[in-house]
């Protein structure tokens, strides 16, 4: 999944600036995959931390203060070349770019042992790339850690920064079980 992302931003934006961020525990098996399937895609390594908010801060760190920076789930690897251009395309004329798509099923709202019925369009999905500039993620990051932090965009925008939602990608999947392996395996197959 790591490879098909990075492959994605290598191939749509040329020239990028890739950051893998890992458990160290995981660098030598990193190193013994590239090797294997001779993954000649230039990157960096940088160690994972204890929770997301850790990692992309670890990753955060090698990079300079210049351009935009795009935080991406590996656990995304069917991400489009039009989502990736749009996300940058928005943050370059206002500053970030997060995909977002409107939630398809009812909601329910659970406080305690009871449920209420929520109106579903006001909420959206959100998802990755989500692109900022460098100056306001580094900022972003350098706040003590809160346990809303579960994307970029709430770490940024908990500084007071408008956060612009594009349209996201329902195919843009986040694989998380047996399942979503399976979605994404029908997805990638019916792609080629």
């Amino acid at each position: 999944m790591l490879l098909h992302s990075m492959e994605r931003f290598s191939f749509t934006c040329r020239g990028i600036d890739l950051i893998v961020v890992l458990p160290e525990q995981h660098f030598k098996t990193w190193e013994s995959l590239c090797e294997q399937y001779h993954v000649d895609l230039p990157h960096r390594v940088a160690p994972g931390g204890v929770t997301r908010f850790d990692s992309v801060k670890n990753g955060l760190d090698l990079i300079v203060d210049e351009g935009l920076v795009a935080v991406h789930d590996a656990a995304r690897p069917l991400v489009s070349e039009s989502l990736i251009r749009a996300a940058f395309d928005c943050a370059v004329k206002l500053g970030n770019g997060v995909p977002a798509i409107p939630v398809q099923e009812s909601m329910r709202k659970m406080e305690h042992d009871l449920s209420s019925p929520v109106d579903r369009n006001l909420y959206r999905l959100i998802q990755t790339p989500q692109i900022f500039t460098p100056g306001s993620l580094k900022s972003a990051y350098r706040q003590p850690y809160r346990e809303q932090f579960t994307d970029d965009a709430t770490v940024v925008e908990c500084l007071g920064e408008k956060i612009n939602l594009i349209p996201g990608d329902y195919n843009n999947i986040k694989i998380t079980n047996r399942e979503d392996l399976e979605i994404a395996g029908f997805l990638m197959g019916r792609s080629r």
